[in-house]
């Protein structure tokens, strides 16, 4: 790799560094193209790009990034899975073919700009994904008012029902 190519990849790596939202950093050690070509299909389908990338790169495209935390990471031979969207999906899809694939070993994540050990990487991807969250806490949000409108209305209609029951004893009363 001449120096021109090293500049142009350091840029497109700073770029990518700059909006990311969720990375892993896993050692990929005795996978076959073959392997990395389905992971790279696997991670596809999720949203999520997984790239070898040269360790001094990335450390230096790492400053001044959401990266810049893991820039320690990047030791011996690393593969970088990133998402620009949502970060859960990033350390399912790494978990999930870990799972699969023992060859593949998740070291670290970068999730909003925070380092994660591979502990907490297993335990994020046991999160439900950024859509069901975001209904559960709407959900959560809309509980209270609805709770609230029930109860009212229930106070309305047992007022109605009050004042029919008053107004069929008055009638009774009067026609007595």
């Amino acid at each position: 790799m001449n120096k021109s190519e090293k500049q142009k990849a350091l840029e497109e790596l700073k770029e990518n560094f700059g909006r990311v939202k969720g990375a892993v950093i896993a050692q990929y050690s005795g996978m076959t193209v073959a392997e990395l070509t389905d992971l790279r299909g696997a991670l596809r389908a999720d949203g999520v790009s997984f790239k070898i990338v040269k360790n001094t790169l990335a450390r230096i495209a790492s400053e001044g990034t959401p990266m810049a935390c893991a820039k320690d990471k990047f030791e011996g031979p690393v593969g970088l899975a990133i998402g620009y969207e949502d970060p859960i999906a990033v350390a399912k899809g790494i978990i999930r073919y870990s799972a699969k694939n023992e060859k593949l070993k998740p070291m670290a994540a970068v999730v909003e700009g925070q380092l994660v050990d591979a502990a907490e990487l297993k335990s994020i991807a046991s999160l439900p994904a950024r859509p069901v969250l975001l209904s559960m806490m709407a959900g959560a949000f809309s509980a209270p008012a609805s709770k609230m409108a029930g109860a009212l209305n229930a106070t309305v209609a047992s007022m109605g029902h009050a004042f029919s029951a008053l107004l069929a004893k008055k009638e009774k009363e009067q026609a007595a």
